[in-house]
């Protein structure tokens, strides 16, 4: 049987300024290791024209580039939430960030495109060790209004920083300081490591107790497997003209989906503790809502890379004119998620599924807006904003909302799921949208505006799916 680790600190609402300074501190060292982990799923979108130029990429490996990191991400959170209970989540905290720190160092460095890959997915690694553990130390640190408090600025930046990931990237390839490029993007992440791994061990709480968590290598290998024979055809597959294997791959794919439910199943029945445990995903709406995060994210991930690549290969904006258009979606994302708890609580379950429809109508008007080739003009800035606006209502509360509802003994497993499927969807809606827009874009009889109009229709019918996937939630 599972053993709860104990709280280790007071928590947040316990009086004394002492204790408010401690637990601000543990907050400031893992949001900012959050950030950083969300931050470089996106910041990269906007050096994609610069990787190409400096390593003769393909349009596949780009996506790769961006993508494997996510992957590697997305398929080991769970696995990284149980290595915390296993070792402490200040280790296994410390242990991540020194990965994720030296990778971006030798992303900073690849001399290829296959060695930028494959550190990507070095950086993935890291990520995932360190991730899982802010949600657990936020929930056995703060209790009360304080805990949901933390949990709508963890929110925040998991969404935020996707936005001004785009932003800085455009900001860090503008300055080209030292004659870095592209390669800054991922070199910004060395220094803000460096403070951390000095910070972290002063800072978080020293467990008192470690109990030992079952890893179930089964289902993370059939879930990594599957994930890949489901990913790969659809980035790889539209410049190979779609080959046998492809195919192959894809359907593969569905094979093991269902291999891994089986083996999940299995590992239920000897007492092990499968990735995604029946017990956790019991907790009130948490299913729902890990499909309605995976779809949102999968529209919003792929909707950040269309347009970067838009801006700066159709309309030939640089980096940094193209990431300060990103402003008005990640500032009113930003606001909103932060705010949303200021709306009278009985509109929130409702407000969700509405806030979604606005995104996907907000996106569906820039992609007629953008159709033609035009520049974006203050109609398509409203737009974004609107998007922000949308997403925020919908994001941030929705995990709120179903994390709120978890027991702390669950709290681990339950923000590893939840964080997976957004992750996975980042990854799909890359691998998806991007690959729409870009054989769009290849076609004879297609420009790459109407391309964009293309996607964006296809985006706004997903993000209706996830409205509809939210309210039956609420319901």
């Amino acid at each position: 049987m599972t053993q709860t680790l104990p709280p280790t600190t007071a928590p947040a609402t316990t009086t004394g300024a002492g204790s408010a300074r401690r637990t601000f501190a543990i907050l400031a060292v893992i949001l900012t290791g959050q950030f950083m982990a969300v931050l470089d799923s996106s910041i990269v979108n906007v050096a994609i024209p610069s990787i190409r130029a400096s390593l003769h990429t393909s349009g596949s490996a780009l996506q790769l580039i961006v993508a494997g990191y996510v992957i590697a991400y997305a398929v080991l959170l769970v696995t990284g939430a149980r290595l915390g209970d296993r070792f402490t989540q200040r280790r296994a905290f410390i242990a991540g960030l020194a990965l994720f720190t030296a990778a971006s160092l030798a992303c900073g460095l690849a001399w290829n495109e296959i060695s930028l890959i494959a550190f990507r997915f070095a950086q993935g690694v890291g990520a995932a060790a360190m991730v899982p553990q802010v949600m657990t130390l936020i929930q056995r640190n703060f209790t009360g209004n304080a805990r949901a408090k933390a949990l709508s600025v963890y929110s925040a930046i998991i969404s935020g920083a996707m936005v001004i990931g785009q932003v800085l990237g455009g900001l860090i390839i503008n300055a080209d300081l030292f004659g870095s490029g592209w390669r800054g993007v991922f070199l910004v992440n060395v220094p803000i490591g460096l403070v951390l791994l000095v910070l972290a061990p002063r800072m978080l709480p020293a467990a008192t107790a470690r109990f030992d968590r079952k890893l179930d290598l089964a289902g993370l290998a059939m879930l990594t497997v599957s994930v890949l024979l489901f990913v790969l055809p659809l980035v790889l597959g539209r410049e190979q003209d779609w080959p046998l294997w492809a195919w192959l791959a894809l359907g593969a794919s569905v094979f093991g989906i269902a291999a891994f439910v089986l083996i999940e199943r299995a590992v239920h029945r000897r007492g092990g503790e499968p990735l995604f445990a029946q017990r956790v995903l019991a907790a009130p709406g948490l299913i729902l809502a890990a499909a309605t995060l995976f779809v949102i994210m999968a529209t919003f991930g792929g909707w950040l890379f269309v347009m970067a690549v838009h801006l700066q290969s159709t309309l030939g904006y640089s980096a940094l004119h193209a990431g300060l258009l990103f402003i008005p979606v990640g500032a009113t994302f930003a606001v909103t998620s932060l705010n949303w708890e200021r709306i009278p609580p009985r509109y929130h379950a409702g407000m969700i599924p509405a806030g979604l429809v606005l995104a996907a109508a907000s996106m569906v008007w820039l992609g007629t807006l953008l159709r033609d080739g035009a520049d974006l003009g203050v109609a398509a800035m409203a737009g974004l904003g609107l998007m922000g606006i949308g997403n925020g209502l919908a994001f941030s509360p929705l995990m709120t909302r179903t994390l709120a509802k978890v027991p702390t003994e669950l709290a681990s497993d339950a923000s590893g799921i939840l964080v997976t499927n957004v992750q996975l969807g980042i990854v799909v809606g890359i691998a998806c949208f991007g690959s729409i827009f870009l054989g769009l874009a290849g076609a004879t009889t297609l420009s790459a505006a109407h391309a964009l109009g293309g996607t964006a229709i296809a985006e706004g019918v997903t993000v209706l799916i996830a409205a509809a996937l939210s309210a039956r939630a609420a319901r």
